[in-house]
């Protein structure tokens, strides 16, 4: 497919996984803020769960299909989301064609980030193994910037079954739970012993808001003071994705997607992997509480959503063969997946059995 952007929408970026591998030469890793929104998209659509996508913030683009025919989905924040005029389902893959127009508008409910999956994925440059954006340094993407007006986006080729993945929807057990209301897991450290019990307290027990300086590379929250026991720099070392960093202030900022490798400012815990997501999806002027967990909890949240991913690729390989009539449930024929590694390239193969 071929789509044109008719208004780009507030901040609308192509975001995959991220720039892995790279933090220890000065490159950020970037990536979508809720990568498994993203993946599930991905899957919805026929594409490997790590292609990239469309990243909307707040208010999405208005695209036309000029050319071509193809999957969409949209998943993550509730964002309006209309095909032709019509309202279009969420977390459900749509076959468009040509002449068609796809509009995002604001937020309807939770979050504020969503993913507007194609199939075939966005056909940009591979950079350093990612196609993400970061804008800073205007790397990645579509020339290393936001979507504007009239920009041009192709899709890659199609996976083989793509077809047999039209109108395939995400359960609703499935879907990442970004409820505003719970506390978001941290795991204390690496520097926790630079602070003292008063300011841990005041960390785990208080609730901060997050301010208007809240965007891709982190978040910046306004509470009560977090007590160091003799200051608060450190010599520089990495970035972990989700730290909290505590400078001089007291003030806690989160670090997500597009921050920096390496900081030299105490960093009092680290966000369970799940939870960072849950953040990201929140606006400015939003409270957040913290709750401590530890090492073998967060790897157990983390392998939960990981094991919902794989749920979801068993869901698609059996709505693409039937073996599940869609809303009946009924079984119809055995169907095995399997995934082959030949020369080098990975083969996704569903077989079904035959009479």
């Amino acid at each position: 497919m071929i789509l044109e952007v008719q208004t780009p929408g507030l901040l609308t970026t192509v975001q995959d996984l991220g720039r892995w591998g790279y933090q220890g030469k000065g490159m950020p890793v970037a990536g979508a803020m809720d990568p498994q929104a993203l993946q599930i998209g991905n899957i919805l659509v026929g594409n490997d769960p790590k292609e990239a996508a469309l990243e909307i913030t707040a208010m999405g683009p208005k695209l036309i299909v000029e050319e071509g025919e193809g999957l969409i989905a949209l998943v993550g924040a509730e964002l309006g989301f209309n095909i032709n005029g019509v309202g279009a389902p969420m977390w459900q893959s749509i076959k468009v064609k040509a002449g068609d127009e796809i509009l995002v508008a604001s937020p309807q409910g939770r979050g504020c980030r969503a993913y507007l999956c194609l199939s075939g994925g966005i056909d940009v440059p591979v950079v350093m193994g990612s196609k993400s954006t970061y804008l800073r340094a205007k790397v990645g993407g579509l020339e290393g910037r936001p979507l504007k007006a009239q920009d041009k986006l192709s899709t890659g080729p199609l996976k083989p079954l793509t077809w047999q993945t039209a109108d395939f929807q995400c359960p609703e057990h499935l879907r990442p739970d970004r409820s505003e209301d719970s506390p978001l897991r941290v795991v204390l450290g690496p520097q926790d012993d630079a602070f003292t019990e008063k300011g841990i307290r005041a960390f785990l027990e208080s609730e901060y808001t997050i301010t208007n300086e809240a965007d891709r590379m982190g978040y910046r929250l306004e509470g009560p003071v977090i007590e160091h026991k003799s200051g608060a720099d450190i010599i520089s070392d990495a970035i972990p994705l989700g730290a909290i960093q505590v400078p001089g202030h007291g003030k806690p900022i989160c670090m997500l997607s597009d921050r920096q490798t390496t900081g030299g400012y105490t960093k009092i815990a680290v966000l369970c992997t799940p939870d960072i997501a849950n953040l990201a999806q929140r606006m400015p002027g939003q409270r957040v509480r913290f709750k401590s967990i530890t090492l073998e909890e967060s790897i157990a949240a983390v392998k939960v959503e990981r094991e919902q991913i794989e749920e979801l690729l068993r869901l698609r390989a059996s709505y693409r063969t039937r073996k599940v009539f869609p809303g009946e449930g009924r079984v119809r024929k055995e169907v095995y997946r399997m995934r082959l590694k030949i020369q080098e390239v990975t083969y996704d193969v569903t077989v079904e059995e035959v009479d």
